[in-house]
């Protein structure tokens, strides 16, 4: 990450490019600086919602045992 406060007027141009290209959605490109964007998602994308399915089971269970008792 650059950390920089100061920009040649070169870079500060290349910049300005950079943010006034509008995006391209039709055809989406990970940048080039983010190799992570290309990879694909681990799978793990069921994980939270089935984390947040146990613990409500589990909120109900302890709710029906409580009002029986």
């Amino acid at each position: 990450m650059d950390t920089r406060d100061s920009k040649t007027p070169d870079e500060e141009l290349e910049h300005l490019h950079e943010v006034s290209q509008p995006e391209d959605y039709d055809h989406p490109e990970p940048d080039v600086e983010q190799p992570e964007a290309r990879e694909p998602d681990s799978g793990m994308a069921w994980l939270l919602p089935a984390l947040i399915v146990v613990v409500a089971v589990v909120i109900v269970g302890l709710l029906v045992i409580g009002l029986t008792d």
